[in-house]
């Protein structure tokens, strides 16, 4: 899992997407191509936004929903939240100096 998380975080289109459903979760693919076009200026095909979010999804950072013929596109930081987990650890002694 960790690996499509970070292969999907790789690509900075992907980061933009992500960017654009934390600003605004539960966007159509239409939704999405339209703001990649207009405020990020990228030139960029429904199919491609569709192959990344695809991606996203496979991640798990991307839900998708339908209602009647319509596909929303919701963020899910879970997977985040795992991976950050995964390295911090609780630092309950204070901070620590360290030598070169």
């Amino acid at each position: 899992m960790a690996d499509d998380l970070f292969k999907a975080l790789a690509d900075p289109t992907r980061r933009t997407i992500l960017d654009e459903l934390t600003e605004k979760s539960g966007q159509t693919l239409f939704e999405i191509c339209s703001r990649l076009s207009m405020k990020h200026q990228l030139g960029i095909s429904r199919q491609a936004v569709s192959q990344h979010l695809a991606v996203l999804e496979a991640a798990g950072l991307v839900e998708t929903r339908r209602e009647g013929r319509y596909k929303f596109h919701d963020l899910n930081t879970a997977p985040l939240r795992q991976i950050a987990e995964r390295w911090l650890m609780p630092d309950s002694s204070g901070p620590k100096e360290s030598t070169p």
